[in-house]
């Protein structure tokens, strides 16, 4: 039988009128996008990168320039009527990495200029705050319609600064005047809409913009952005037929795999299950699974506040959080939650109505994978690409329950490692256990409490529960002996699982394991 012709996946394309011109996949958001507009005048959506904000904001583009050809065949085309054409002012921050203050205000000239060479505004203004006044006023008064204004990544000339004392306020202080019109302009405007990956805190940023919604955590807009598992079975199914071919599985089988490594994603609470699109795209373009989101940029900058707020690669799951600390100023946090949640490196996993607690995790195996490399030099240094290759050869042990040949590799790993200043305590090998078992891509956690103590590190693999005891300078006889005291397999008799105890010694001359003990 012919296979079936598959649209194109559009890799990399931001633009709604390039996809569709192009007879590209297009998931379709044009209901949501109908539905926005005639509830808000002032928005403002916060996503992670990659997660198609840009995309968005192109749509919204062509929605108000009156496209009606490009949306044929979209569930806007039964609700809009009028396909009235508004000039749109279109402003793309996402160009403004990595600048200093000059050079962010020549920028600003750069998109500037053309605009109101669109409407005739041969002498404009020397400050970008006057321009955009004056630009908006003219489009007005030159077409006799409302304007809409679209600002994709308003944050980006902040991003890469948000840790420095010195350079953060000036680029603050150029975009705040940048966008302070917006509010005065309020009787030319139709609609406004920014996005941005973090919120910096309205009095900084903003200026007196008040009232712009941030629609962030609204459950009705929960799905704007992102592919629902309901679009991929039902607007995606030839690309998952397609890929469940190829993976030698059927198309439950195909679905489970991709939601394992890109699904789990919530932005509001109730939400459904979200998949990082970005990723699921490549993957039905390449009919393979990998880490697409995460090798497409590197959280140096996150790196960087886990530092500062001294948080482990252990920590990284599992966080609480009141509403509040969503809408924390990035640029005076005083915890990584906003930042972790905002990036996608976290996400909603449940809400206690009754307290307002959020409880966040970690998304997928992609982001939890893709976490743990970007971290591992920070522990064992220069030597991480051999980390890579012996995590690999561990699994291999670990699937044919060969924990001696396991714990070699694990040994010798740990010889060959620079000596560094924080090896001298015990949570030190706890945190890189984490991290090294983390990257087979299975469950691991620490400090799991139990009725007479703790277990210093838990993981569930191929079948089995293993509970693992740590002790520096201490035999593996004495690990063994407290899990047996403490009776900490009790903890976990409901779980089904057979349960191996593994004691664990950590030699603090020679900085690797000394020696280990296991039972089952």
């Amino acid at each position: 039988m012919e296979k079936k012709a598959l649209r194109r996946c559009p890799l990399g394309i931001q633009t709604f009128e390039s996809i569709r011109k192009g007879d590209y996949l297009y998931v379709d958001k044009t209901e949501l996008v109908h539905r926005m507009t005639h509830d808000y005048k002032y928005v403002f959506l916060s996503r992670p990168r990659r997660f198609g904000k840009s995309l968005l904001a192109s749509t919204f583009h062509s929605y108000f320039a009156g496209r009606k050809d490009l949306f044929t065949g979209l569930a806007i085309e039964g609700l809009e009527k009028e396909w009235t054409h508004y000039p749109v002012l279109h402003f793309d921050m996402s160009t403004a990495k990595h600048l200093d203050e000059d050079r962010l205000e020549r920028h600003l000239d750069w998109q500037l200029r053309p605009m109101e060479e669109r409407y005739g505004i041969s002498h404009p203004a020397v400050d970008c705050n006057n321009r955009l006044y004056e630009l908006i006023r003219r489009a007005y008064e030159q077409t006799g319609r409302a304007v809409v204004v679209l600002i994709d990544e308003y944050d980006a000339p902040l991003l890469d600064v948000v840790h420095e004392e010195e350079q953060l306020p000036k680029l603050r202080q150029v975009m705040r005047n940048f966008y302070s019109p917006l509010k005065a302009c309020d009787p030319y405007l139709r609609f406004v809409f920014l996005t941005g990956i973090t919120k910096f805190s309205q009095m900084s940023i903003f200026s007196e913009l008040n009232n712009l919604k941030n629609i962030s955590m609204n459950p009705a807009y929960a799905c704007i952005c992102g592919i629902s598992r309901e679009e991929l079975q039902t607007q995606l199914t030839d690309h998952v037929d397609a890929l469940a071919e190829q993976l030698g599985t059927d198309r439950e089988g195909a679905v489970r795999q991709l939601g394992d490594r890109y699904d789990g994603y919530h932005f509001a609470w109730p939400s459904p299950d979200l998949f990082n699109p970005f990723s699921l795209l490549n993957a039905l373009a390449d009919c393979r699974l990998d880490n697409y989101w995460f090798s497409s940029g590197t959280p140096t900058y996150l790196i960087e506040m886990m530092r500062k707020f001294g948080v482990l690669p252990s920590q990284m799951g599992r966080m609480e959080a009141m509403a509040s600390a969503f809408d924390a100023p990035t640029e005076s946090m005083t915890s990584l939650v906003p930042l972790l949640y905002q990036s996608g490196y976290l996400t909603i996993k449940d809400y206690d109505s009754d307290d307002q607690l959020y409880m966040l995790d970690i998304p997928n195996r992609e982001i939890r994978v893709g976490l743990m490399e970007s971290l591992l030099p920070h522990y064992v240094q220069r030597a991480a690409n051999e980390g890579l290759t012996t995590i690999a050869k561990m699994n291999r042990c670990l699937r044919k329950g060969d924990l001696d040949g396991m714990f070699r590799l694990l040994q010798q790993y740990l010889l060959t490692l620079p000596q560094c200043d924080n090896t001298q305590y015990e949570g030190h090998y706890q945190q890189v256990l984490y991290i090294l078992f983390s990257l087979l891509g299975i469950y691991v956690d620490v400090e799991v409490r139990t009725a007479t103590g703790r277990v210093d590190l838990v993981m569930r693999a191929y079948g089995k529960l293993y509970l693992f005891e740590l002790k520096l300078g201490r035999s593996a006889a004495s690990a063994m002996e407290q899990i047996d005291l403490k009776d900490y397999p009790a903890r976990f008799a409901l779980s089904g699982l057979p349960i191996v105890k593994v004691g664990i010694s950590f030699d603090p001359e020679r900085r690797t394991i000394g020696d280990w003990e296991y039972t089952s």
